[in-house]
């Protein structure tokens, strides 16, 4: 799908011809002499709109405008969380088969957070699966116009906001693939296929290479099944070599069966679904080879089945992690944190400046914060502050969740250094405490996104999450380091011989914003083979 950021108020937006124009209304909104704000006026003044996010007004081929249908929309005060709400209220307009190109505009000034909103709305609203269907309608739209007071004002947001919409997808698709579609091996090939982009490597151990590295809890949980496991290593090189990076370590179950521990029937097709934080930290690639930041990245996902056959792990058996601890497997369901606690071990190998787990880990953080917010662990109080704020920012929210050391005595066994598992109680945070025991003094943060990596009923399928919080952290953490690299600048001689590339670079400068004219086309491209 092709997003165009235009210079674009109403009077000329209403000569736009597209099959669905979208007028954003805010509070406070005032109104100009052209056709369609006089529209937007009396309709206000009737009492027909409302300037409440979501209330909206629609008509067909109104007087004064090109469009062959107009929505008057609601856009409360006009901050992100309002467009979004707004956007996705008429998401049903959006996704409609007519609807091939949509114009979206602002009625006064757009906050940058607002555009970029906007972009990852309509994309979401308009989004479809269609890898193992035969028959079925692909995504209609295939032109999205955002129009606002000064393009070049919001560019950066908007280039932003297309990035995330490439790599919100991506994960979007393979959270989406059934398992048989999805296998570690085909979400390994999914990664390679990210080292195609610039600054991208990706390399892929095998069990052969997993083995000579001690993880053996990883290769416990993928004992059970037919598929051999993967390891991925994604590298995303923007900064110097000597800039420590930040480790995303993504769980990558393709399926959960619960191992001999078997799950109950209903609603297993969902454990498709275990391997969405992967399909997170490929999303998190996916638009930083888009975005290019000035920082260094490396991603980790252990990829394997949790199956039950005769040579499964069973209740009871004790396993040694990488880090040399030994662990009592008292329930072969709790297999998410195994091959996490390897892949935490050997991210700390990498001499991190931070590490964040990513993980569709326990049902416990679901009946915590259920499906709006991300539970987050983190040992370090700048690195989760960091990510709260990145959350809030990109409307992909997350809440810490307490860390205290009581709730690890639960943890405890007589037969090996640590249990996988401690009673009920508590269970998303006990969880959180044995990752702990694998990552020193590094700091460290965990996502638990069971409740937010997918929806269930009627709407059942993967929602991206959370590569919109963690793209803006990292972009958050390069325009920091950026910051640095500014003040060092203002008190150094630049020499001659010092490239204007390289200044501009230093100086924190956006890469591409030099060279965009006023209307800016970008595809935002999703999905992977």
């Amino acid at each position: 799908m092709n997003f165009d950021l235009k210079t674009l108020e109403l009077t000329a937006a209403a000569s736009e011809k597209c099959d669905l124009l979208i007028a954003l209304i805010p509070e406070g909104f005032k109104p100009g002499k052209d056709a369609l704000s006089t529209l937007a006026a009396q309709a206000l003044k009737n009492g027909d709109l409302a300037t409440k996010a979501g209330k909206s007004l629609q008509l067909y081929q109104a007087a004064g405008t090109a469009a062959r249908r107009l929505i008057l929309l609601g856009a409360g005060d006009g901050a992100a969380r309002a467009v979004r709400q707004a956007l996705l209220a008429v998401g049903g307009a959006i996704k409609a088969p007519q609807t091939k190109r949509v114009v979206v505009c602002f009625a006064g000034k757009a906050q940058a957070g607002a555009v970029n909103a906007a972009v990852q709305a309509v994309a979401e609203a308009s989004y479809v699966y269609t890898t193992t269907k035969s028959k079925v309608e692909a995504r209609a739209l295939s032109r999205c116009v955002v129009g606002v007071h000064s393009a070049a004002d919001v560019r950066e947001a908007f280039d932003t906001g297309v990035a995330l919409v490439s790599g919100v997808e991506f994960a979007r698709e393979w959270g989406n693939r059934p398992a048989n579609h999805a296998t570690p091996t085909l979400l390994a090939d999914a990664a390679k296929t990210l080292a195609k982009l610039p600054r991208i490597q990706c390399k892929v151990h095998g069990p052969a290479e997993v083995a000579r590295l001690g993880m053996g809890a990883f290769l416990a949980v993928a004992r059970g099944s037919e598929e051999p496991l993967r390891f991925i290593e994604l590298r995303y090189s923007g900064a110097a070599k000597d800039k420590a990076p930040v480790v995303l370590v993504g769980k990558g179950i393709t399926f959960d069966t619960g191992g001999i521990s078997i799950k109950p029937a209903a609603e297993m097709d969902e454990m498709k679904f275990d391997m969405c934080g992967a399909a997170s930290v490929l999303g998190v690639f996916r638009a930083l080879g888009e975005l290019q930041p000035d920082i260094n990245v490396v991603g980790l996902i252990p990829a394997c089945e949790n199956m039950p056959d005769g040579r499964a792990v069973k209740p009871g058996d004790v396993v040694t992690s990488m880090s040399g601890q030994t662990i009592e497997i008292l329930n072969t369901d709790a297999e998410g944190r195994l091959v996490l606690c390897d892949a935490l071990t050997y991210a700390a190998r990498l001499k991190p400046a931070a590490v964040v787990d990513i993980a569709t880990l326990t049902g416990a953080c679901v009946i915590a914060l259920g499906g709006v917010r991300s539970g987050l662990f983190a040992n370090n109080d700048a690195l989760a502050t960091a990510l709260q704020d990145a959350g809030d920012t990109a409307q992909d929210l997350c809440w810490r969740m307490p860390l205290d050391d009581d709730y690890a005595d639960g943890l405890k066994s007589n037969f090996a250094d640590m249990g996988n598992v401690a009673g009920r109680a508590g269970g998303s945070i006990t969880a959180a405490k044995f990752l702990q025991k694998y990552v020193g003094d590094l700091p460290w943060a965990h996502l638990d996104i069971a409740g937010t990596a997918w929806k269930g009923g009627a709407a059942k399928g993967s929602t991206g999450r959370p590569v919109g919080l963690l793209v803006q952290y990292l972009l958050n953490e390069a325009g920091a380091t950026a910051g640095k690299a500014a003040k060092v600048t203002k008190v150094t001689k630049v020499t001659k011989a010092a490239r204007p590339e390289s200044a501009a670079a230093a100086a924190g400068a956006p890469r591409a914003a030099t060279a965009k004219p006023a209307s800016t086309r970008r595809t935002a491209k999703a999905g992977g083979a």
